[in-house]
């Protein structure tokens, strides 16, 4: 959050694309994990995807953006490697809960008060507390446990293409030759991370005689 608030969307979406790569490299360092060069290949070709999509000539850099987006790769390995023993949905709900009580007292010291809230703020609310923080980080942790931090930094590349294209299907936003040949590299880059890394397939027990 403080690098997209520092960072030009661009900037930011960029910097989020780098995450893969970083991942791939915390995770061999971090929890031992393999590091094919096909996935180092589609971390970087994702970059360059992502890149193309959204970046442009006059995003300009705040390194302490730049510091909170990168500490982003850090969270997510070190969030596989001390996960508890249980449930996606009872790790989200522990973490969610200590991140709003972490934020309570700066937000009650720092930001003003707040104001009234309509039907319309309410039900905005609902849909931010449900859809996009229980729904979505309780899928996230899930993911994270069955897939690894590498596999799910990869579909992060996703995020910015959908955007873009959400952008050119509802808001008639236009497609430069530039960013359709970015989304086909994304696409690819994610196919590719995902082949890379997919598990090895487990072998069958030797036979013993009867």
């Amino acid at each position: 959050f403080l690098a997209a608030y520092r960072l030009p969307g661009g900037v930011a979406a960029t910097l989020g694309a780098v995450q893969p790569l970083f991942v791939l490299f915390l995770s061999r360092a971090l929890l031992g994990s393999a590091t094919p060069p096909l996935a180092i290949l589609a971390a970087l070709a994702g970059i360059g995807g992502v890149g193309l999509l959204v970046l442009s000539p006059e995003a300009q850099l705040d390194p302490v953006g730049i510091a909170a987006g990168l500490g982003g790769a850090l969270g997510m390995v070190l969030s596989r490697r001390w996960t508890p023993p249980v449930s996606a949905l009872t790790f989200t709900a522990w973490q969610l809960a200590a991140g709003g009580l972490l934020l309570l007292p700066l937000a009650l010291w720092l930001e003003p008060p707040l104001p009234a809230l309509d039907r319309g703020a309410l039900i905005g609310l609902l849909w931010l507390g449900l859809a996009g923080a229980v729904l979505t980080y309780a899928i996230w942790f899930r993911g994270l446990a069955r897939l690894g931090p590498a596999s799910l930094s990869v579909l992060g590349f996703v995020s910015p293409l959908s955007a873009v294209l959400l952008g050119w299907a509802i808001a008639g936003q236009t497609l430069s030759p530039q960013q359709t040949i970015g989304a086909a590299t994304v696409l690819g880059s994610v196919w590719l991370g995902q082949w890379a890394l997919r598990p090895a397939p487990a072998r069958p027990a030797p036979l013993r005689a009867a």
